[in-house]
């Protein structure tokens, strides 16, 4: 090949991975990632509901809310709980609150004004 044809190529792998190719992998495969993970909690809560051991409503809890960042139906369902049970969303919102100050505290971030 001559030196001209191997820049055409390179640059036209360059086009096809350009800099955002490799975001839109990270992008996807986090995605992937929270669905799983929301999925697996989903199923310890439902595993939960009948072994006395694992709290089965608090991993349906979590699952849920991470499920509700991807899909609209979980979503819907967690304002309805919410507005069944406000002292429980209260508690949820503390939770929430003290949990993304560790994750900050953790990852060194300053917080958000």
């Amino acid at each position: 090949m001559r030196p001209h044809e191997i820049r055409a190529q390179a640059s036209y792998r360059l086009q096809i991975r350009g800099p955002g190719f490799a975001a839109v992998v990270n992008r996807n495969v986090k995605r992937l990632l929270l669905l799983v993970v929301g999925w697996i909690f989903i199923l310890f809560g439902i595993v939960g509901l009948f072994l006395p051991v694992l709290q089965g409503i608090l991993f349906i809890l979590i699952g849920l809310t991470i499920l509700s960042t991807e899909y609209v139906w979980a979503h819907h369902l967690l304002a309805k709980l919410r507005q069944r049970f406000p002292k429980i969303a209260h508690a949820a919102d503390h939770a929430n609150a003290k949990a993304a100050g560790w994750l900050r505290f953790f990852s060194r971030q300053r917080p958000v004004d």
